[in-house]
């Protein structure tokens, strides 16, 4: 399985939205400031993730997420 998922930093309540096969150790290694990204941000709070059957299927909708309609579709029906 593949992940989509949507963190909330602690820090500064900022959304961070990612794809991944193992969604465990991608938000341990997004915690311990591991992610060039985000390491400024952490700690961070899981508030959202789905599963796709393949990685292609996850990053177009991590790609959709982070789109201006995605935003809005993030707000109103998955945070």
């Amino acid at each position: 399985m593949h992940y989509t998922y949507i963190l909330q930093s602690q820090k500064d309540q900022t959304f961070y939205i990612g794809s991944t096969s193992d969604l465990k150790q991608r938000f341990k290694v997004h915690n311990q400031k591991g992610a060039k990204y985000t390491s400024s941000k952490a700690p961070f709070e899981l508030v959202w993730y789905g599963s796709f059957k393949t990685k292609s299927l996850a990053q177009e909708f991590e790609k959709y997420l982070k789109s201006s309609s995605g935003f809005a579709f993030r707000n109103k029906r998955l945070i």
